[in-house]
């Protein structure tokens, strides 16, 4: 299950262009015996997904989580001490089920000013220790500078970047399944 906000829910592109949906592919094609749930939502804030997830997990039973939120409370300068305290609650709520967590971090522009950016960073690393969750690469290293693979507003990917998303997902994703 795929908890995240407009990277997972495919902003700007028909959600089976997204990489949720090239991930469920590649299950697929590895033989894996999971499918994907996205329960993302465009604008999604960590407190969002913290709010929704009991009840996704109760409805999904899954296997595996994969957190992709953060962004949008770094880009509102919400306190970055709420956005750990929400990723550490949303793990341990996934690990009381059984699932595995992979936390995906997010970064932010640095006009938030260097203080805040670093602060920022630093959450998703420090929400996941002392925990059993995965923290994977940030999910757009490899196309946000890229402006061929950014959407025009310089903040969502283009469907070109989806394969590219979902590999890097996968790299850390094979091993908790």
């Amino acid at each position: 299950m795929v908890l995240g906000d407009s990277i997972s829910a495919a902003y700007g592109m028909p959600i089976e262009r997204g990489w949720v949906t090239l991930l469920d592919t590649r299950l697929q094609q590895e033989g894996q015996p999971y499918r994907t749930v996205n329960a993302s939502i465009s604008g999604e804030t960590s407190a969002g997904g913290l709010r929704r997830l009991p009840e996704l997990l109760r409805s999904h039973q899954p296997h595996t989580v994969i957190i992709e939120l953060g962004g949008n409370d770094g880009l509102r300068g919400y306190p970055v001490g709420q956005l750990q305290s929400n990723l550490r609650q949303m793990i341990s709520l996934s690990e009381e089920t059984g699932a595995a967590v992979l936390v995906l971090p997010m970064e932010i522009p640095p006009n938030f000013g260097k203080y805040y950016t670093d602060a920022f960073r630093a959450s998703f690393r420090e929400a996941v220790e002392g925990t059993h969750a995965e923290l994977g690469e940030f999910p757009l290293r490899s196309v946000a500078l890229d402006q061929e693979l950014m959407q025009a507003d310089g903040i969502h990917p283009t469907e070109a970047a989806q394969p590219l998303i979902m590999e890097s997902v996968w790299q850390t994703l094979q091993y908790l399944l």
